[in-house]
């Protein structure tokens, strides 16, 4: 089987070869994506050939669903959430007009890069602000472990941080003044209770992550000019899927 073969150009996605507004939404996650394979990055979103999809995480979602509704709460009343409160953080929830779009899915904050003619775009989770006056990027994660979840300091929480920094990005792009430092609201279960009795229970930390967005832009221009390219580009090295798809076109030639 041919390591290279004819890819139509515009599969998936609306191209102008000519240069023209294209009208593509590349979000938070695609870029995350192009950021651990390039070419699962190009399978996906020139050709339409997603990576087979994970179970959803329902309960995750529940949480998040929850999280949301609490810190509403205080940001109707402008006062601090206790957790604000305990950590000593100088912030409230922002009461936005804009907040509910942008905590969408399909909508999410938007940017136009003039340049690619992409709508880079992200859902948040939370926003709060400072005495200062500069919005606060806030993440919420949720898991079951039994350390005590203080630090984001495991390779694969990476991601974690890109996410953060790309929202930072998105919003200044919007003309906000960000702070450089975010906060991951970490829901850890608790699994050492006696019993169930119907209900799960939280551990909950607050962990700033100061961030850095400088790479924003240059990934947003390569993973343009990685669709733009003709030619499927090279794996990631330690990308499982791809890998999984050399071995099996390998063990298929010898057929």
């Amino acid at each position: 089987m041919s390591e290279y073969y004819k890819i139509p150009r515009g599969a998936n996605w609306n191209f102008d070869p000519k240069g023209r507004k294209n009208n593509w939404k590349l979000s938070r996650s695609k870029l995350d994506l192009f950021v651990e394979c390039p070419r699962c990055f190009y399978l996906d979103n020139r050709l339409g050939v997603k990576r087979p999809p994970g179970f959803p995480f329902n309960l995750n979602s529940a949480v998040d669903a929850l999280l949301k509704k609490e810190f509403d709460i205080h940001r109707a009343k402008n006062q601090k959430h206790p957790l604000i409160e305990k950590y000593g953080v100088d912030a409230v929830p922002v009461a936005h007009e804009k907040l509910s779009d942008w905590r969408d899915n399909f909508t999410g904050v938007q940017y136009e890069d003039l340049e690619t003619g992409m709508i880079i775009t992200g859902a948040l989770d939370d926003l709060w602000i400072n005495s200062k006056g500069e919005y606060i990027v806030v993440d919420y994660k949720s898991t079951s472990k039994q350390e005590k979840i203080e630090t984001l300091d495991k390779e694969w929480q990476n991601g974690y941080k890109r996410q953060m920094e790309f929202y930072q990005w998105l919003l200044r792009k919007n003309g906000f003044k960000v702070s450089n430092t975010g906060y991951f609201v970490y829901c850890n279960g608790d699994t050492d209770k006696e019993a169930f009795d119907a209900k799960l229970e939280f551990d909950i930390t607050l962990i700033p992550h100061i961030g850095d967005d400088s790479w924003v832009e240059s990934k947003i221009k390569e993973a343009y000019e990685c669709l733009m390219n003709d030619k499927l580009p090279n794996p990631s090295l330690d990308c499982d899927y791809c890998t999984y798809r050399k071995v099996v076109m390998e063990t298929l030639d010898l057929k």
